[in-house]
């Protein structure tokens, strides 16, 4: 059995990277007490996956990580004990159990929902949107380790919209393509004919195939 925990990660500790919020976790859960699975051998450690890992500098709202465990334990338990032992700054906000055979976060893993505020140019972003989405391509150049790359983000790109003072998206974020919103907000400003801004990116949660959001899946 396991446990689908929904957290937040934000305030300072959303500068940590995907490594330091791996053992913040892995040293709130021992700390915990709480009935969880450690792996086999010389150093046993809680083998916990998460569903994406968060960019460095982004808040999450809704992040979703998978718990094993030993032996049952009742939500509400575990919750409060997790957050006992966790560090200001993030938050476990709910979770339940499900048996072994339940797909794993990552596996179910679709798309993502953000709330992107530029902090630069956001009137010549926000009036060049209509514009940018009806473009039947939108091609951005990026640099990986080895080489450039250019990819077509408008199949990736499943909702764009402002909301609230910020553009709310649905961006793709699977193994067979990803949009991640600094691309998104390159491509725009490059069609907005201004420079790329500074934001403030917060992922609001994540989505399956049907765009449910995992914790509920």
């Amino acid at each position: 059995m396991k446990m689908i925990v929904m957290f937040s990660l934000k305030d300072r500790l959303k500068h940590i990277g995907h490594l330091d919020l791996m053992r913040a976790m892995q040293r709130a859960l021992r700390r915990s007490g709480l009935p969880v699975r450690y792996s086999q051998g010389f150093n046993p450690r809680i083998l916990l996956s998460f569903a994406a890992p968060l960019a460095v500098g982004m808040e999450g709202r809704r992040e979703v990580m998978e718990v094993p465990l030993e032996a049952p334990v009742a939500g509400g338990v575990f919750m409060e004990k997790l957050n006992a032992q966790l560090p200001e700054g993030i938050r476990c906000l709910a979770c339940r159990q499900v048996d072994d055979s339940h797909p794993a976060p990552m596996a179910a893993l679709f798309a993502a929902e953000y709330d992107i505020h530029p902090l630069q140019h956001e009137e010549a972003l926000y009036s060049a949107l209509p514009g940018f989405l009806n473009e039947p391509n939108i091609m951005v150049t990026y640099k990986t380790k080895r080489r450039e790359r250019e990819i077509n983000l408008q199949p990736l790109i499943f909702n764009l919209h402002v909301k609230d003072g910020a553009l709310r998206a649905v961006l793709s974020l699977n193994e067979h393509g990803s949009c991640k919103p600094e691309l998104l907000m390159t491509a725009l400003a490059d069609y907005a004919g201004v420079p790329a801004p500074r934001c403030r990116v917060i992922r609001n949660r994540l989505l399956n195939n049907l765009f449910v959001p995992l914790e509920n899946a």
